[in-house]
């Protein structure tokens, strides 16, 4: 099985219409980022907030399955903050920090990869923040 993920910037009243989406890229703002799946989302933000893994958990529950098995998680309102204000070193500390985890270990992401969509999820969420919208997390689900 195959996983296609996006995180996209929008309202938050749009979750249903995202859920329901086969291309939500050519409708909102967004970054492909393959890869990335609930327990990385989770292990992100517990990085940020000092969160347990347990209480990250319960809070990337999906927020939105389609018929289709479209899985939508929404980003906490905390970690939408701490990414925006990313740079710099501590960002690659942060980037640094993730590699090391056993999910990204385990997906084979080195420090560099990691960097790059902590970039991009930087980038995002300073636009998500500067329109007032939110960040989720599209994935969908592709047999092999």
């Amino acid at each position: 099985m195959h996983v296609v993920t996006i995180v996209l910037a929008a309202e938050e009243d749009e979750l249903s219409s995202i859920g329901e989406s086969n291309a939500p890229l050519d409708q909102w703002s967004g970054i492909e980022a393959t890869g990335l799946d609930t327990l990385k989302v989770a292990t992100l933000h517990c990085l940020l907030t000092g969160d347990s893994m347990q209480m990250a958990l319960d809070l990337y529950e999906p927020a939105y399955v389609s018929a289709g098995e479209t899985v939508v998680l929404r980003l906490a309102d905390e970690v939408l903050e701490k990414l925006a204000s990313l740079a710099g070193d501590a960002m690659k500390d942060v980037a640094s920090e993730l590699a090391l985890t056993e999910e990204f270990e385990r997906a084979l992401w080195d420090a560099e990869a990691v960097l790059e969509q902590l970039t991009e999820l930087s980038g995002l969420a300073q636009l998500a923040e500067s329109q007032g919208q939110v960040l989720f997390v599209w994935i969908y689900f592709v047999e092999a």
